[in-house]
């Protein structure tokens, strides 16, 4: 890539995610506009909404929802969710052809999966973690009442079970990158721009010419729930990254000021990559293997550098530089924060929670260990299809820096739940544990723990 004298140019690849065109209810979840604070057109064309009216948001959830039935409103350290239960209520509801309910549909406002409980007396498998009563945020998202932080969906749960009883371990994915058309086109574009250009007539010269950019999703359907959850969350972290949004975190830069500050240690041509990856410590375990703690902060920003030809295919990666890395290192120190304050990211962590502890249940035989059938949450329901993303523009910003191109052009979200439970340790018993048992005559679906 050439010296450009005046300006460096960073162009990002904006992603986004799939939402209905309608506000509507369906299986415990808002289509809107807004959802996720990320769009998408019937066609698949990513895009960043117009954040809506509040007060709209609240009458869409009044009239879309039900209401939190007042025992399951109030906050818990840790709420205990029966899979046999919800499988019963399910099929009953199921084939009386009737809604399933919003709070089972929503995990009785589970907020983290933190245990997964065994109980073969009872012929049971509990999820436990923290929750409370749900409202919806000004992303679209159902999130806890006074913490903001997301609530687990039972979908995503199911479209988790799924994925895992098809490939054990195989993971899922999400990426977003140019085409090689794009790439080459923007070589070329890139060579005709002189100092004498403005900024912004370089910006709409490069993004026109690299036109739309691929979204790809694996491990998963496109058009679920879940995918749309991994897209969500890697255009969220981009635009901090480029800084189309400000940070929710104090004193949390953004990639550009970083390089701003940084000028003299940009030395070369960059491409920078960020993607995100799980970031867990090793699963806790009783001695008997009935009990589990999922545990750590569960995401962490990764990032490197991608090397393009001339003719825009990637000839290879290596080491990012310090500025991205940087970067990158502070979206992971400050992560539970910024989950606090942008649900995107705390519905990812939560994805990833439901990824290693489906694949936990799959990979340690749970089910069949105490004779738990669930054909409901392991294939017969139907779990809500939204528009697949399929492409993003690519949109662009710019500093002033040393005369050097810059181009962030991919990306994505990494979980490989197979890595995570390759290393656990064992423990003689996990406290929950006691909490989790209840006698199968009482057919409670949920409970906190006294």
């Amino acid at each position: 890539m050439r010296f450009m004298p005046r300006f460096s140019l960073l162009a990002l690849a904006i992603a986004a995610v799939l939402l209905a065109q309608h506000p509507t209810l369906a299986g415990g979840f808002i289509r809107s506009n807004a959802v996720g604070g990320v769009s998408i057109d019937p066609e698949g064309v990513l895009s960043n909404p117009e954040i809506g009216d509040p007060q709209q948001l609240e009458a869409a959830w009044k009239n879309g929802l039900d209401a939190v039935p007042g025992d399951l409103a109030k906050k818990s350290d840790l709420r205990f969710i029966s899979l046999r239960q919800i499988e019963a209520i399910i099929a009953e509801k199921s084939e009386a052809g009737l809604p399933v309910p919003d709070e089972v549909m929503l995990m009785g406002g589970l907020q983290r999966v933190q245990y997964v409980l065994v109980y073969p007396e009872i012929g049971d498998i509990v999820l436990a973690g923290p929750a409370e009563g749900w409202r919806v945020d000004a992303l679209g998202t159902v999130v806890g009442e006074t913490s903001g932080r997301p609530v687990v969906a039972l979908d995503d749960f199911m479209v988790a079970l799924r994925a895992a009883m098809a490939q054990p371990g195989a993971g899922m994915s999400c990426s977003i990158n140019p085409t090689q058309q794009g790439m080459a086109n923007y070589q070329k574009v890139q060579r005709r721009l002189t100092a004498n250009m403005s900024p912004q007539r370089a910006a709409k010269a490069i993004a026109d010419a690299m036109g739309y950019q691929t979204i790809t999703v694996t491990g998963v359907p496109d058009s679920s729930h879940f995918a749309r959850t991994l897209v969500a969350a890697d255009f969220r972290m981009k635009r901090l990254a480029m800084g189309f949004d400000p940070s929710p975190v104090k004193d949390m830069p953004n990639y550009l000021d970083i390089v701003g500050k940084e000028r003299k240690r940009v030395t070369k041509n960059l491409t920078p990559r960020w993607w995100l990856a799980t970031d867990y410590q090793p699963l806790l375990r009783d001695e008997a293997g009935l009990a589990w703690e999922l545990r750590g902060q569960g995401v962490k920003c990764m990032t490197e550098e991608d090397h393009f030809n001339a003719q825009g295919e990637k000839t290879g990666s290596s080491k990012a530089g310090p500025a991205a890395q940087q970067w990158a290192d502070s979206f992971t120190a400050n992560f539970e924060e910024l989950a606090d304050k942008d649900s995107s990211f705390g519905s990812l962590r939560n994805a990833m929670d439901l990824a290693v502890i489906t694949t936990l249940i799959v990979h340690e035989g749970l089910a069949e260990q105490v004779g738990l059938e669930m054909p409901w949450l392991a294939g017969k329901f139907e779990v809500d299809q939204f528009a697949a993303p399929k492409q993003v523009s690519t949109q662009t910003t710019l500093i002033r820096s040393g005369g050097q191109m810059l181009v962030s052009a991919s990306g994505g979200v990494q979980i490989l739940p197979g890595e995570i439970l390759s290393h656990s340790e064992s423990t003689e018993k996990i406290a929950a544990a006691s909490q989790g048992n209840r006698v199968a005559s009482e057919k409670q679906w949920w409970w906190d723990a006294k």
